[in-house]
């Protein structure tokens, strides 16, 4: 946003050149961006962070200034005149939890005109195009302390009274931009006895707007929830300055002096007169905390000690109220400043003030030995291997959709109350939908070959609490290796990425492992597995399911694969160990066996396994056979046995009665030994 260090000098009587202020009200953290212009048309461009909203203002910012050169600020006190008859109007609150506060103030008389010429420039020079005395007046007051106001056509409010309700079913409300707006139960209004007149907080009304005829005019100030608010200007796709500002929170306690200021600028330009005095409606009080401060902990977290003076200066120029108790301060934070509501946060602000580059360069204090993280070699491990395996590390956004929360967990998301949008509104619960957004943001732009793995937590509503859980994804898509005379390339498939799995949860002690294709749906169902150890699943991957794919966007086959690292590091790293190879010769034995293509090499291995023979050193497919001698819906397989003793040479008839143990087994699960 665009300030004028000329409109801060009505505040602040600083010395100090332009140049040097923005450098400094820089290092205090308000940003100024850059600067235009020379002289008394000098323009601040600001970077004001969304939790100070206090600053988004000439006043605020002049409240910085104060603090930071110890200047008296000059207070915005409206002098109006006598107030004559009563005004006989109304303001109800049906809502008083999102809007706890509506001001207002009858003025008749007046004359709409041109904005005098002081006014027009200023809001020119802030890229705010002049309408008239009356709407400049409150676009004014919005620029000058920051609270947005507005102000009704009085004879075409219906009814003698306003009305702060939700809007009912099927009305319609035309905004100030000519747009017909259709309102839902969720909206909140401003209305008349009759109408809405506002989308309250966002933009008022085309037909109570001011123009060149009215005469008689209510001006209005209020607090309204920003979360409503937020709402209601992303469902109207409708950002206002009036919304940007309210959506992050406003003063409460402003309400009647920004009223009073805009109708000060409109007696001064536009004559008139009050009709009764301000009208304040409070329906529900907003009473901001009482924080103590430690001198102790001042000195603790920034390794300086400031004077009791010091710290009570900064923070009564900034608006706090102090009171000495002990070596401490009770400071009752102030309605404007909503970001503060503990004792660290006061010590920031002393910190900023103060001057960062106040404080020495230290190093922390330190005593004992350093300890290491619990997981850390896991984390680490984990990370090289993945490396080592040619993926790149990489890190997405923590929300996701409703939408992608559902399909991708069966635990319940954790929804965020005021989301960025409706594709950033819950907490991630999975690691995959992240994964898969960085795989089609590389694939749409020409990267064909993508290997990625990402550490992060998973977000999970678990009772009346949320729990983090740590996981591991891991995404890949397009060749293996590339292309050369030498070889063609290799596609990346299921079966690199489960070996990648195996090699990552093989560093790992279990005493049962194993893989069955009983993964989540967003697989492909003929390429999907997870991975059971000790009864617990630890990962499951496999290739997107192709509607998933589609739906994103995504027109190649994408692998993906979760690791839940919560239930992983319940297993500590295996320790290396070696193993001298055995002096005695391997005996190997061949079964050729048809099954039917229902039974699983994870059935045929753990019925082989079952048998617990001491010198099987391996148990492996060799070869696949389809069709040919090989009836329909059935497979012929070579399965390959290696034997060996470390101690003798085996004889013939003990690897006869072995080999005849693993037929016996085999036939069991309905297999055919092959001649």
């Amino acid at each position: 946003m665009k300030l004028s260090p000329h409109w801060l000098r009505d505040f602040v009587d600083f010395k100090v050149d332009a140049r040097r202020l923005a450098d400094e009200l820089t290092l205090a953290g308000v940003a100024v961006e850059t600067i235009d212009g020379e002289g008394d048309r000098t323009i601040f461009e600001m970077e004001i962070g969304t939790n100070r909203p206090d600053a988004m203002n000439h006043y605020g910012v002049a409240r910085e200034i104060s603090a930071l050169y110890d200047l008296p600020l000059k207070a915005i006190a409206p002098k109006l005149p006598a107030v004559k008859g009563t005004a006989n109007f109304k303001i109800e609150i049906e809502e008083p939890e999102l809007c706890p506060r509506f001001t207002a103030q009858v003025m008749r008389g007046i004359t709409v005109r041109p904005s005098p010429t002081a006014v027009a420039e200023r809001l020119t020079l802030i890229d705010q195009r002049p309408i008239s005395n009356t709407v400049d007046a409150s676009n004014y007051v919005l620029w000058e302390m920051g609270k947005p106001t507005h102000a009704f056509d009085l004879d075409l409010l219906e009814g003698g009274k306003i009305v702060l309700r939700k809007a009912r079913a099927g009305e319609t409300l035309r905004t100030l931009d000519g747009v017909e707006r259709k309102l839902t139960t969720e909206d909140l209004v401003v209305a008349d006895a009759r109408k809405p007149v506002a989308l309250a907080g966002v933009m008022g009304g085309f037909d109570t707007m001011i123009t060149e005829k009215t005469k008689n005019v209510l001006i209005e100030s209020a607090w309204w929830d920003p979360v409503t608010i937020r709402k209601m200007s992303r469902r109207h796709a409708l950002h206002t300055d009036a919304s940007h500002r309210f959506e992050r929170g406003a003063d409460y306690d402003s309400c009647p002096l920004s009223c009073e200021r805009v109708v000060e600028l409109i007696l001064a330009s536009g004559g008139g007169e009050l009709v009764g005095g301000l009208i304040d409606v409070i329906a529900r009080p907003m009473p901001r905390p009482t924080v103590t401060l430690r001198l102790s902990e001042v000195k603790r977290h920034l390794g300086k000690e400031l004077g009791r003076d010091e710290v009570q200066r900064i923070l009564a120029r900034l608006g706090f109220t102090l009171q000495v108790s002990g070596d401490a301060f009770q400071v009752q934070i102030p309605s404007w400043r909503l970001d503060v509501d503990r004792e660290i946060d006061l010590i920031e602000e002393i910190a900023r003030l103060h001057g960062y580059n106040q404080f020495p360069n230290t190093l922390p204090a330190f005593s004992g030995s350093v300890v290491e993280l619990p997981d850390a070699a896991k984390d680490a491990r984990l990370r090289t291997s993945l490396l080592a395996l040619g993926y790149h590390e990489a890190m997405s956004l923590t929300f996701i959709s409703k939408d992608d929360a559902r399909a991708f967990s069966t635990a319940k998301a954790l929804e965020i109350a005021n989301p960025l949008s409706d594709e950033l509104s819950a907490m991630r619960s999975s690691l995959i939908p992240g994964m898969l957004g960085m795989l089609a943001w590389n694939l749409s732009r020409g990267s064909d070959n993508v290997a990625l793995f990402e550490a992060g937590h998973i977000f999970e509503n678990s009772g009346n609490r949320s729990v983090e859980r740590k996981r591991i994804s891991i995404g890949a898509t397009g060749n293996v290796g590339k292309a050369s005379v030498h070889q063609a390339a290799c596609p990346y498939s299921f079966f690199e990425l489960k070996g990648d799995v195996e090699t990552l949860l093989g560093a790992f002690g279990s005493n049962a492992a194993y893989y069955d294709a009983h993964a989540a749906e967003y697989f492909h169902p003929g390429r999907r597995a997870r991975a059971v150890i000790d009864g617990q699943m630890l990962a499951q991957f496999g290739q997107i399911h192709p509607d998933v794919a589609a739906a994103r966007k995504i027109k190649q086959d994408v692998y993906v694969a979760e690791i839940y690292l919560d239930r992983l590091y319940q297993h500590n790293l295996r320790k290396a160990s070696y193993t001298p190879f055995a002096k005695f010769p391997v005996v190997e034995r061949d079964f050729s066996f048809v099954f039917a293509d229902t039974v699983g090499f994870e059935q045929i291995h753990a019925a082989v396994g079952g048998l617990r023979l001491a010198e099987m050193r391996n148990f492996a497919p060799v070869e696949i056979f389809r069709g040919g001698n090989v009836g329909a819906g059935k497979y012929s397989i070579l399965l390959r046995a290696n034997f060996q003793s470390n101690e003798r040479t085996l004889r013939e008839e003990e690897v006869a009665q072995w080999s005849s143990q693993i037929i016996k087994a085999l036939e069991k699960l309905g297999g055919t030994l092959r001649a």
